[in-house]
Parts: structure tokens; sequence; C-alpha cells
């Protein structure tokens, strides 16, 4: 697939703080790709720069293969925007919101009529069309969001933390709606607090801070890109003396710790750290209850690379 967004050694800086700083991204058509980064750390920023709606002071930004600038509506015409705050008029109903924004790049009545149509029916709101925003729940005025963002059928959206402050069935009905999109032939650059849902439905994933791309790639890339490995816990019940500091011991144990009457080892990535520790057992004949070892997860890999917290 050819790359729909071309970001290179983009700068951005207000006053004496610099928020972007040389970034550099591609995004290839048909793909779901996740911008992950703590707060401040440039995500909207530079998304904003994409769609010249901020001025920077470098740096090349391509989409569709084209230069992008500020005049270029026809470029813009094939690009959906849903922010990460709700943007909607409170004195239109639901479905005059939905038709003025699809009107912003289909002119045709009878056209545009059919899109809004669709796009209700696609975000679940055809029984709240005549309602105004504020009669609906939080998680529908997310979904409005979404209707009017997408509704012309663009080939490119931006997803800026779609599902902020949602219940978990508007959540999973945003992130189903997203998929099936993207499945239809949508390129979609998606921004999120959640590490599950970026795991969930992104193909590839770029982590970012101070304004620098720090790493990218799939999910399974980035794991292996750092030194995190699987977490294994084991329910012993009684631990012999020298047992934990004897797992502490292996070349790839990062940490070892008794909770709760379960050993919990953090490993560094390798072929065979269950065994080690087994071994290790073993050798003090201590026997082993239930058994879980768990991969490193997308925060595992986040706090590796940034030393952060996403939400610092």
């Amino acid at each position: 697939m050819s790359d729909i967004v071309f970001v290179d050694n983009l700068v951005k800086r207000y006053g004496s703080m610099l928020a972007l700083d040389h970034l550099g991204m591609t995004v290839r058509g048909g793909e779901i790709f996740g911008l992950l980064g703590p707060n401040g750390s440039g995500k909207t920023t530079a998304i904003n720069c994409i769609l010249q709606l901020l001025t920077y002071d470098k740096g090349t930004i391509e989409l569709f293969g084209e230069p992008m600038t500020p005049t270029r509506y026809d470029l813009k015409r094939r690009i959906g925007v849903v922010p990460q705050n709700v943007a909607v008029f409170d004195e239109l109903t639901v479905r005059q919101n939905v038709d003025y924004f699809c009107g912003l790049y289909v002119p045709e009545r009878a056209r545009r009529k059919e899109l809004v149509a669709e796009a209700l029916e696609f975000v679940g709101l055809e029984d709240y069309e005549r309602a105004l925003p504020k009669k609906l729940s939080g998680g529908l005025q997310r979904r409005l969001n979404i209707a009017c963002g997408i509704a012309h059928k663009p080939q490119l959206a931006f997803f800026d933390e779609p599902t902020v402050a949602v219940d978990p069935q508007s959540r999973a009905s945003i992130l189903e709606g997203i998929k099936r999109m993207n499945r239809a032939g949508m390129t979609v650059v998606y921004t999120s607090h959640y590490m599950e849902e970026v795991e969930e439905i992104c193909s590839r994933i770029m982590i970012m801070d101070h304004g620098k791309t720090l790493a990218i790639g799939t999910n399974d890339e980035l794991k292996a890109q750092v030194k995190v490995g699987e977490r294994i816990r084991i329910d012993l019940g009684a631990v012999p003396g020298g047992l934990l500091a004897d797992v502490r011991a292996l070349a790839s144990v990062r940490s070892a710790q008794v909770d709760e009457g379960a050993l919990v080892v953090v490993c560094e990535n390798g072929s065979h750290n269950v065994a080690d520790v087994l071994g290790v057992l073993r050798r003090h004949r201590a026997v082993p209850g239930r058994i879980w070892a768990e991969p490193p997860t997308l925060n595992d890999v986040f706090l590796e690379i940034t030393g952060r917290e996403l939400r610092d």
C-alpha cells in the first residue's frame, strides 16, 4: 500500500517551547494507525499541523502523495476529522448537525440526504435524529460527533480520543464502527489514552513524547524492541527460604516478589523463562499450584520506551 500520510522533519514552536521536534511518520493506505503519547506529547498538535489547522516552522507534509497546504481543498474533501471534544451545534437537531457538516463537502441535497441517513444508521442514532444534542447521553454525543466527521465518506479519517468518558457499551460500538469503516476502505489515524483500544484495532502504532517519534511498528514489533517479557504468577502457599533470592538471581528476571501466597516474576524477553523459574522451584522442592504466564502488554512497552505513564 502507498503512503496516505507522509510527515518528515516537522517542527512546531510555541514561543520558546518546542512542541514538535523534527517529527516523522507515515500512514499506509488501508491501515488503522495508532498514535500514542502522554498528555502534552504533541499528538493533537501533530494532527492539527497535518490538517493545516496550525502553521508550523518547518517540515514536509504530504497527503495522498501530494503536498498539503491550507488551500488544498481538493485534499481536504477526502479527509474526515473527529475531534477530541464534542463539536456540534446545540441549537440544531442530530440530523441537522450531520447534514450541516456533510454539506461542507457534499453540496447536492439529494446525495447528502442519503449520506446523512447512512451516517445516522451507522452510529445507531436513527431513533434520535430529531433530538437536540444536550438531550443525549455522553456516549450518544460522541457517536454524533463521529457521524458529523464521517458522513461524507472520507478516504482518510482522524479520530482524536473519540471514546473519552463514554460508557463501555458506547465504547464497544464506536470501536466496532471504526473497524467496519476501515474494512470498507477508510484509512484511520487513531489517538487514545486506552492501551487496550489501540491493541485491539490498530495495525501499526507510533509512540511519541516531547514532540518526537520514539518507536513505530506493529504491536508485536514494538514488544520485540524492548527488554520487558512475560509476567509469571505461580501459586505457592508457603515460600521456602532462599527461593525468592534464587529466582531474582536468574539472568532473565527483572523483578520477583511474593503476593498473597503467589510468586510474581517479571522477566525480560526469552524463550524459556517459565522453565527457568520452575527449575528454581524444583531445587527448593516447592510444589507449584496454578501457573499464569502473560505476555508483555502495550502498556509495558510504553512505560519502558517513555519512562512515563500514558496519563502523565
